[in-house]
């Protein structure tokens, strides 16, 4: 420890809380990493035995918010798929970041940091995927963690993140984008059949009916969508649910992978619930994981495999 740490044993400049995970022998560090712009987000990090250094997987669900109490609720609750990573050798984190702004990815540009009166000025603030690149330089300084061998898997949103991180930040050896609804990435034109709700004003373009990839590529802005996909370097593992409304904007985001010549994977799978890869706890407190999750999990592990545990 630092010579920070107060009479309560914790450093306030590098917070980490432990606590035990139910039904689990490994517990749980809970961390507060500090962001660009100086504000702090939570995460959950769990090591197998040993001392390392482990390779590590970064696991995003969904729009961010939430906070510390959404990381606990994932890691008490949404951990099946984490407990099979740690037997199968790789330290897990759960993250929050910050909430998703809409469309200000479309609308603002690249983040810019410069000082003024030697302090920080950024030129806007940060979004949300720009809190898991800040998380994933944390991690790499940890000593238990192997910093070359750095894994992402996100769902849904956190899917489209992985695309917005591809783009401008390489620091992970392998992705997983799992339902990833990426509208905005590939910026998608709104139809008849998206929605604006009433009572913000704001357009729902989920509400669009996409499940058709020949449909969704005529509808996206190309251009913008290659422009965006061209710098990415990390191979991408894109997964499917074949009954979501989503479905082609998925396929067309391995589709347009592949096109380019990116190192791109897609398997698509049949299960009725979104985000079916990350297993909750059933009304009896345990995790009954089908068949379909499964074989997803299985998937996943075996592609971050071929990339995180080549000896490189």
């Amino acid at each position: 420890m630092s010579s920070n740490v107060g009479a309560a044993g914790i450093d306030p400049q590098h917070v980490v809380v432990t606590e035990p995970v139910r039904g689990s022998d490994i517990s749980v560090q809970l961390h507060y990493v500090e962001m660009l712009d100086g504000v702090y987000a939570p995460i959950g990090l769990r090591r197998p035995p040993g001392s390392g250094p482990f390779p590590l997987i970064l696991f995003a669900s969904g729009n961010g918010g939430g906070g510390m109490a959404v990381v606990q609720d994932f890691t008490q609750n949404v951990s099946w798929t984490q407990e099979q990573f740690l037997k199968a050798g790789y330290a897990v984190a759960w993250m929050r970041y910050r909430a998703e702004v809409d469309y200000a990815y479309d609308r603002i540009g690249r983040l810019i940091e410069d000082k003024r009166q030697r302090r920080q000025l950024l030129n806007r603030g940060p979004l949300e995927y720009e809190d898991v690149i800040a998380i994933a330089d944390y991690v790499k300084t940890l000593p238990a963690i192997a910093a070359n061998r750095l894994g992402y898997m996100g769902m849904s949103h956190g899917g489209e993140m992985a695309f917005k991180i591809a783009s401008e930040y390489h620091g992970f050896r392998a992705m997983v984008a799992s339902e990833p609804a990426a509208h905005e990435f590939l910026r998608l034109k709104p139809d008849a059949t998206a929605h604006i709700n009433p009572a913000t004003g704001l357009l729902d373009v989920e509400s669009m009916l996409m499940r058709e990839a020949n449909k969704v590529r005529a509808r996206i802005t190309e251009d913008v969508a290659v422009a965006r996909m061209r710098p990415i370097v990390t191979p991408i593992f894109v997964q499917g649910r074949n009954s979501d409304e989503l479905q082609g904007i998925f396929r067309v985001c391995y589709d347009l992978l592949v096109e380019l010549g990116k190192d791109a994977q897609w398997a698509t799978y049949e299960h009725e619930v979104h985000g079916f890869v990350y297993v909750r706890r059933n009304d009896k407190g345990a995790y009954a994981p089908d068949a379909v999750q499964l074989q997803a999990v299985k998937d996943s592990i075996a592609y971050f495999d071929k990339y995180l545990k080549d000896g490189r």
